[in-house]
């Protein structure tokens, strides 16, 4: 019976294991949360607006990670009927449950520097 549990538990624990793979592998890198954490305080946002708000990024590299977003359902991109043509972009639905994570890492982050301003 306990070999039983433990092989549950052995499960349990790899299933854990790989979804916070995922998670690591789907937000890893320089930018991503950065762009998600801008589009998270406005309701879209074209492109150049993202470009000026993320500060350093490239416009290649911001255009791969938009398209990476798009890809893994956490972004959507919409062709304005503008001229000149514009893009714009919003976090889904499903990037939305981000946020609480964004924003655990936005206070971690601020303790953080105070603990070593404290130094």
């Amino acid at each position: 019976m306990s070999l039983v549990r433990n092989n549950k538990e052995k499960a349990n624990c790899t299933e854990r294991i790989l979804a916070f793979k995922d998670s690591i592998e789907l937000l890893k890198g320089k930018w991503k949360l950065y762009i998600l954490q801008m589009l998270s305080t406005s309701e879209t946002m074209r492109f150049k607006d993202l470009q000026e708000n993320v500060v350093g990024i490239t416009p290649k590299v911001l255009s791969k990670e938009l398209q990476e977003l798009e890809q893994n359902l956490l972004i959507t991109r919409t062709v304005n009927n503008t001229r000149p043509v514009t893009v714009s972009y919003a976090l889904t639905k499903h990037a939305k449950e981000t946020e609480p994570i964004i924003n655990a890492l936005i206070d971690f982050g601020v303790k953080h520097r105070m603990k070593i301003k404290e130094k």
